[in-house]
C-alpha cells in the first residue's frame, strides 16, 4: 500500500509543479527563467540523491565515446516541454495543460514501443492499445471541446462574448506537442539510465543538460537573469521556488518505484494522480490558477482517458 500512495503522490505534484512554475513565471516576467529556476533547483536535488544512492556524479569517459550521441539530449527536451506547460497553464488551465501532455506522451509512447526507437524493446500495436488510444482521443474531446461547444449552445451570443475556440488551438497543440517531448524524454533517459546502472544519475544528467541550456538563453541570449530579483521580496511567497523539487520528487519517485511494482502500474497510478490534481486546481483556483467549474461532460471524459491509459498501458 505504501508503494502505491508513494506513485499516488508522485502524480500529485506535476501539476502543482506547473503551478507554482506559472506563478514564479508572473513574477520574473519570463518562462525561460522561471524554468531555470526550475531546473536548477531540481539539479540541486538530484545531485544530492545521487551521491546518496551511487556515491559519485561522475561518469566513465568511455561512455562518451562508445554510445549514442542522442542519450545526451533528454535535458533539452525536458526543457522545452517544461517551458511549455509553464505557458499553457494560464491559457488552458489545470486540466488541459495536464491531460494534452497526457495524450501526446501516450501517443508518442506507442510510436516508440511500436518502432523500438531509442533502443527501447518493440511492442507492437495491439488491437487493444489500438482501442485504447481511440477512447483516449474521445476522452480528450469529452475534456476539451464538448464544454465549449454545449456552453456556447446555451447562449446565444457566446460569439461577441466568448473567445473563438480557434484562438486556443495552437495552444492545445502545443500541449501535445509537449507531451510527445516528455515521452521521448522519458525513452531517452532510460536508456542513458542503463548505461550509467542508476536511473536517478540519468536524471540528474538530464536536469543539469537542461540547467546549462537555460543558463545560456537566460543569461546571453534573451539577457533575462537580472529579473531574478522581481520574485525576491518579503511580500513575494517562498513556495514559488520549489517546483525543481517537485520536479525532482517525480523523477525520483518514478526511479524508485518502477523496479518494485512495475512500469505500468505506476504510470497509470500516476497519471491518475495527475488528473485528480489538475481537476482540483481549476475547481477551487488553487495557486493562481483560474478558477473553473469542471462539468459533468469532463468527469466522464477523464473517466474515459483513464480507461484509455490502463488499455494502452497493460497491454
Amino acid at each position: 500500500m505504501f508503494y502505491l500512495i508513494f506513485a499516488l503522490a508522485a502524480g500529485l505534484v506535476v501539476p502543482i509543479q506547473t503551478a507554482v512554475n506559472s506563478r514564479l513565471r508572473s513574477y520574473v516576467i519570463s518562462p525561460f527563467l522561471a524554468s531555470f529556476v526550475s531546473f536548477s533547483v531540481g539539479t540541486m536535488f538530484l545531485f544530492f540523491i545521487t551521491l546518496l544512492t551511487k556515491h559519485t556524479v561522475l561518469i566513465d569517459s568511455s561512455i562518451f565515446y562508445n554510445e549514442p550521441k542522442w542519450i545526451w539530449i533528454g535535458g533539452v527536451l525536458g526543457l522545452i516541454g517544461l517551458t511549455a506547460n509553464i505557458l499553457l497553464f494560464p491559457v488552458l488551465g489545470g486540466v488541459q495543460t495536464v491531460v494534452l501532455p497526457i495524450m501526446g506522451q501516450i501517443i508518442m509512447s506507442i510510436i516508440i514501443d511500436h518502432f523500438g526507437l531509442f533502443h527501447a524493446p518493440e511492442h507492437a500495436l495491439s488491437p487493444l492499445r489500438f482501442i485504447g488510444l481511440i477512447v483516449l482521443v474521445i476522452g480528450v474531446i469529452m475534456v476539451i471541446v464538448l464544454p465549449d461547444w454545449l456552453r456556447k449552445r446555451k447562449q446565444h451570443n457566446a460569439l461577441q462574448n466568448d473567445t473563438p475556440d480557434a484562438s486556443k488551438l495552437p495552444f492545445q497543440v502545443s500541449g501535445i506537442f509537449a507531451g510527445m517531448l516528455m515521452a521521448t524524454q522519458s525513452a531517452i533517459n532510460g536508456k542513458l539510465g542503463s548505461i550509467l546502472a542508476s536511473p536517478v544519475h540519468a536524471a540528474f544528467i538530464s536536469f543539469l543538460v537542461g540547467t546549462i541550456f537555460l543558463f545560456i538563453i537566460v543569461t546571453f541570449i534573451r539577457r533575462e537573469i537580472h529579473q531574478l530579483k522581481f520574485a525576491i521580496g518579503k511580500d513575494k511567497p517562498k513556495w514559488i521556488w520549489i517546483g525543481g523539487i517537485l520536479g525532482s520528487f517525480f523523477v525520483f519517485g518514478m526511479s524508485y518505484l518502477v523496479p518494485i511494482i512495475g512500469t505500468g502500474l505506476v504510470v497509470i497510478i500516476c497519471l491518475f494522480g495527475q488528473i485528480i490534481c489538475s481537476i482540483l486546481l481549476d475547481s477551487f483556483g488553487w495557486i493562481g490558477a483560474k478558477q473553473k467549474k469542471v462539468t459533468g461532460v469532463q468527469y466522464l471524459g477523464l473517466l474515459f482517458i483513464f480507461g484509455a491509459i490502463i488499455l494502452i498501458r497493460m497491454y
